[in-house]
């Protein structure tokens, strides 16, 4: 006779069949991975449903509750004008996602619309192109953005104008790079020689197997944009007070830095928090695109 293990000292490779999700594979290598995700959802949620997080009013002012500490009934604590900062920096997340989002998304097009143009189109016009382009990419992204709204004046609309138009040289360069990588890749060659029209060829195949690897480094650049979208609000460009937005809460909290530190820690750990997290997510992405594990 025999004897063997018991079936709960074999784990769970002891039922035939049985496998751990993908995602709970992931989340067992890099727990880190997870928090970034569940912190992503999380600033969705606020900025899409922010009633389901907090009730109170972000614009209520009271001077009785001006500049109280954390506690209970305040999370966050109040600002100088009695309003409640937890609920302010709820709010906030909308505007900060959309400033982030919406450049990115500018910055995306132009740069596809440059970057086919100069993969594609003659060598003079490849050469006038990418000579415009490293001429902007000799100025920071920022101060690019800084002269555009000198230009066009301050507001919301204009910071997400401006560092979308900031962002184009450097996706311009990428497209253009892959899109010669792309055009003589031999399905694009077959599909010439078979009569196809180009610009169907472009729109089939040219177009999404240049974007694809594009896309990924998108997201990566979502965090670096709200990033600048604070900054720029900090700094007055952006959205006008008393409207909640992070850049300008970093703005009003640093006169009072003194004796109410929670006005400058709120957000800026927010700012922080979601730059780091939507980061780790692109990398995550673009590893999962090279084949390797994330």
């Amino acid at each position: 006779m025999s004897l063997s293990a018991p079936d709960t000292l074999a784990g769970p490779r002891a039922v035939p069949g049985w496998r751990l999700p993908a995602w709970s594979l992931v989340a067992l290598r890099r727990p880190g991975l997870l928090l970034a995700g569940l912190f992503v959802l999380l600033l969705l949620l606020a900025s899409l449903e922010p009633a389901w997080l907090v009730r109170s009013d972000p614009l209520a002012a009271s001077a009785r509750d001006a500049f109280q500490a954390p506690s209970l009934a305040h999370w966050l604590g109040t600002d100088e004008n009695g309003r409640d900062v937890f609920a302010r920096l709820v709010h906030g997340a909308r505007a900060s996602l959309l400033m982030g989002v919406a450049a990115t998304l500018i910055a995306l097009l132009g740069g596809v619309a440059f970057g086919l143009a100069a993969g594609l189109g003659h060598r003079w016009v490849d050469a006038a192109i990418m000579r415009f382009v490293d001429v902007l990419l000799a100025f920071p992204d920022l101060l690019l953005a800084l002269l555009i709204i000198t230009f066009w004046g301050q507001g919301m609309l204009n910071a997400i104008i401006a560092i979308g138009i900031a962002g184009i040289p450097r996706f311009a360069r990428m497209v253009r790079a892959q899109t010669l990588v792309v055009r003589r890749a031999p399905y694009v060659e077959a599909a010439l020689t078979l009569g196809l029209p180009r610009p169907v060829v472009i729109l089939r195949h040219v177009l999404p197997n240049a974007v694809k690897p594009i896309l990924i480094l998108a997201t990566i650049s979502i965090g670096g944009n709200i990033a600048a979208g604070a900054s720029l609000s900090f700094l007055g460009f952006g959205a006008p007070p008393p409207a909640p937005e992070w850049g300008s809460m970093l703005s009003v909290g640093r006169n009072f830095l003194a004796n109410a530190w929670w006005l400058v820690a709120a957000p800026g750990v927010a700012v922080t928090l979601t730059v780091v997290a939507i980061t780790a997510l692109g990398r995550a992405l673009l590893k999962h695109s090279e084949g390797k594990a994330p």
